[in-house]
């Protein structure tokens, strides 16, 4: 299943709950292969998004996922052993904090723990952690995982991160992308609940082109 909403202006991004907006996108159609090809660069050249696996690898997932997305948390350890057991494949994650404010703190901690070097490691908690997530829980776990909490709040309030997050935003709304998690392999948008996804075989699928 995927939960979410979108709002996003060029000034701020806002994030939202509300079950009559969900509604009102729930059978909203992704966009085709060829309107995602064409966002291919957005997807994923951008040197903002974080990105775990190789480099170079020949086939990447690109990721919209919320930090307070329980979806998007069960679905975290397959990905990690794919990238973990196939060289090949790549994750390009893009933070998409659409369901509750903390969200959004949860966004911009994570975005700026990459100064930190941290990334990974604060990614990987905060998709671990059990329960909804609260500000005060947040940098719990960014001081459990060594990250400089001083240093931190103020690369939170960088004007970078917040133009990432609004790229995020415009950029899965150009996708017709309103709910988490949303994943895309080889230009298309997987559809069906997030537990049925094989990515294993949609990897495969994507390299035999």
């Amino acid at each position: 299943m995927r939960l979410g909403l979108l709002s996003v202006t060029a000034a701020a991004v806002v994030a939202i709950f509300g079950s009559m907006i969900m509604e009102a996108f729930a059978d909203v159609p992704f966009a085709s292969d060829e309107v995602v090809a064409q966002k291919a660069e957005a997807l994923t050249g951008d040197p903002g998004s974080p990105v775990i696996g190789h480099p170079r690898a020949n086939v990447t997932i690109i990721e919209f996922f919320d930090y307070d997305c329980p979806y998007c948390k069960a679905a975290e350890p397959r990905l990690e052993a794919l990238v973990r057991s196939d060289k090949g494949t790549k994750l390009v994650l893009k933070e998409f904090p659409i369901l509750m404010p903390a969200s959004m703190i949860a966004t911009k901690a994570a975005l700026a723990s990459i100064k930190q070097g941290k990334y990974a490691q604060f990614h990987d908690a905060l998709m671990n952690y059990k329960g909804p997530l609260e500000t005060s829980v947040i940098f719990d776990i960014a001081k459990d995982t060594g990250l400089d909490i001083a240093r931190l709040r103020k690369d939170m309030a960088a004007p970078g991160i917040t133009d990432e997050i609004i790229a995020n935003f415009n950029l899965a709304r150009s996708l017709r992308i309103f709910q988490t998690p949303a994943f895309i392999v080889d230009n298309h948008i997987l559809t069906g609940p997030s537990a049925d996804i094989d990515f294993t075989k949609a990897v495969a699928a994507a390299r035999a082109k």
